[in-house]
C-alpha cells in the first residue's frame, strides 16, 4: 500500500517524507479496521482510501497559510489527520459532534504519537478557542453560508476559511452576496484541484474574512 500511496503522493505534485507516508499508511489501515464496527466512512476498500481519503485530503497542503488550523466536522479525521501527518510542526484541533469518531482520531494519536493534533467533541457553534486559528478548514460539511455564520468566530482576524468542495459551487457562491453584507467576507480564490485516481471534480474554495 506504501508504495501505490507514493505514486499517488507523486502524481499529485506533493512532497510527503518516507516516515509520514508511513503513518499515512497506518493511519488507512486503522480506519479500515475501525470501520467495520463504528461505520465512519461509505469508502470500504483500503486501495480506495489512499485517493479519496488521503491524497484527496492533502491536495490542500500548498493553499493552507499559518500554523494552526482547526478541521471542524471532521467526521474520521479528514483532513485533518493527513494534514496535520503530512506537517507535524502545525497545530490542529479536529472538531465532530460525534463520540465515536472523537475516540477514533484520539486513537489514531496514540498509535501514531501525534502531538500535534487536538480532537475536541463539540458541536462547532459552541466551541471557542481564544488563540483562534489561521485556517478554519471544512470537507464536505455545509453550505458555504452556513459554514460562515457557524464558524465566523474561529478564525483570527488574518484568517482565512478553506472549503474543500466538489463540483465548483457556484450557487453556494453567489448566496453569499446576499447571505452576508459586502464588508463582511470575500471569496480570494476557487482552485480547481486534481487528485489521481478521483474522476469527480474537487475545488477548494478559499474565503478571508473583511473589515
Amino acid at each position: 500500500m506504501q508504495k501505490k500511496l507514493a505514486k499517488l503522493i507523486e502524481r499529485a505534485g506533493l512532497q510527503v517524507a518516507p516516515v509520514q507516508q508511513a503513518q499515512l499508511v497506518r493511519l488507512v489501515e486503522l480506519l479500515d479496521k475501525w470501520n467495520k464496527a463504528y461505520n465512519l466512512t461509505s469508502v470500504r476498500d483500503p486501495q480506495q482510501m489512499l485517493s479519496r481519503h488521503i491524497v484527496d485530503s492533502l491536495v490542500v497542503l500548498p493553499h493552507l497559510q499559518g500554523e494552526r488550523f482547526i478541521d471542524v466536522g471532521t467526521g474520521p479525521g479528514l483532513p485533518g489527520l493527513p494534514l496535520a501527518i503530512a506537517q507535524p510542526d502545525k497545530e490542529f484541533v479536529l472538531l465532530d459532534s460525534l463520540g465515536k469518531r472523537i475516540r477514533f482520531i484520539r486513537q489514531v494519536c496514540h498509535e501514531l504519537g501525534l502531538k500535534n493534533v487536538k480532537a475536541v467533541q463539540s458541536r462547532v457553534e459552541e466551541f471557542d478557542d481564544p488563540t483562534k486559528f489561521d485556517g478554519v478548514i471544512s470537507r464536505a460539511f455545509a453550505s458555504l453560508s452556513d459554514m460562515l455564520n457557524w464558524c465566523q468566530h474561529l478564525p483570527k482576524p488574518q484568517g482565512k476559511f478553506y472549503a474543500l468542495k466538489g463540483v465548483y459551487p457556484e450557487a453556494e457562491i453567489a448566496a453569499l452576496a446576499t447571505d452576508f453584507p459586502a464588508d463582511t467576507f470575500q471569496v480570494d480564490d476557487v482552485i480547481t484541484l486534481q487528485v489521481p485516481e478521483v474522476e469527480a471534480e474537487r475545488h477548494l474554495v478559499i474565503i478571508s474574512t473583511r473589515g
